[in-house]
């Protein structure tokens, strides 16, 4: 090949510089042009690219997300009380009922609270309100909002509402005439979060206090929402469901049963579970509110005295004959523990498969 191009060139030069000349001429005139790119391959390429970016900004946002939900459900303590961050300071805190089903007679001029409990099922807000219903002067009237009719919309919610706290509900926990403070347990599920802005503003301009209580271990509560669940049909304690027991005999046979959870959903279940509170929080901090946990109810019965004083009641000694049910260590009341343990071990959840207090 190099011996051909040689004797070519030899020839070039044989021939005449005028040869070369045009030679050169020819090879400045010749243009090459690019192969045109297919404005559709370029568009679809374009479109690809916004895509992906798309995506992966998307999923930092759900990461921030989930970042914050748990770190307000981790973090947060138990709150002193707050006013509302609409400055509703002229909102009385003390009111004066007048029921239409009953007289109040000599207790007409003592005024009266109201408050209300959000909380989820499972996370000791029936032993909670037990406990202040031991106070003479509380009235907690239970999951009123348990009946679908109550929470069909907005104007049955308040109509609920009204008849709670002008003090014409009755139920066993009622003892209206001289009642300090007044209220009632109401569950995340129950028509609350379907209606947040609504209930918020209602809660404000009748200065009602709202009190969360909420579970930081969400697995424990996981593992009684399914012994509950499965009690409902098994009936274990002589063919009677109780979501409550009130001895140890009782406690310990409900106890016996242990639930598989499901591993593949766990870690979503889990983060479901913190962006719902994390969202009711967000609703409700606009109102006067107080946190709690269950887990620090337990370990520190002073906070009891914290309540008191948020409702502004006289402290007393607070008592209830419920019984936990599921005590000690996890590993004796999950069935596919190890699978529980191996999906959970190196993830934010991880502190939930520790004993998290000693009763």
């Amino acid at each position: 090949m190099v011996l051909k191009d040689m004797c070519f060139f030899n020839k070039v030069l044989l021939r005449g510089p005028h040869l070369i000349k045009s030679f050169v001429l020819s090879a400045d005139i010749l243009v090459i042009k690019p192969p045109k790119k297919s404005p559709l391959l370029l568009r679809m390429s374009v479109l690809i690219f916004s895509m992906v970016c798309g995506v992966f900004i998307c999923s930092v946002c759900l990461k921030q997300i989930s970042t914050h939900a748990r770190t307000m459900l981790m973090e947060l303590q138990s709150e002193k009380p707050l006013r509302n961050r609409l400055g509703l300071t002229d909102v009385p805190l003390l009111h004066y009922p007048n029921p239409v089903s009953f007289n109040r007679s000599e207790c007409a001029g003592n005024p009266v609270r109201f408050f209300a409990i959000l909380s989820n099922q499972r996370s000791g807000s029936g032993w909670f309100e037990t406990l202040l219903n031991s106070h003479i002067n509380v009235s907690s009237n239970g999951e009123i909002f348990s009946v679908r009719e109550r929470r069909v919309n907005v104007s049955t919610i308040v109509q609920t509402l009204d008849k709670v706290y002008n003090l014409d509900w009755f139920s066993s926990a009622s003892k209206n005439e001289c009642s300090a403070a007044i209220g009632l347990k109401w569950m995340l599920n129950q028509g609350l979060m379907e209606h947040p802005k609504e209930v918020a503003d209602y809660f404000n301009r009748r200065g009602v206090s709202v009190i969360f209580l909420f579970r930081r271990n969400l697995l424990r509560r996981m593992v009684s929402m399914l012994a509950n669940s499965y009690d409902r049909y098994a009936k274990l304690l002589n063919g009677a469901h109780k979501s409550h027991v009130h001895s140890t005999q009782e406690a310990e046979t409900l106890s016996k049963y242990k639930p598989i959870i499901n591993s593949t959903s766990l870690l979503a279940d889990l983060k479901d579970m913190e962006m719902r509170t994390a969202k009711a929080l967000e609703y409700f901090s606009i109102n006067r509110h107080m946190i709690l946990y269950y887990e620090d109810l337990i370990t520190n019965r002073t906070k009891l005295k914290d309540v008191q004083d948020f409702l502004g009641l006289p402290p007393r000694e607070l008592t209830s004959r419920q019984i936990k049910i599921h005590r000690g260590s996890l590993s004796d009341h999950i069935k596919n523990w190890d699978d529980v343990n191996k999906t959970l071990h190196g993830t934010a959840y991880e502190c939930f498969l520790q004993t998290d207090y000693s009763s």
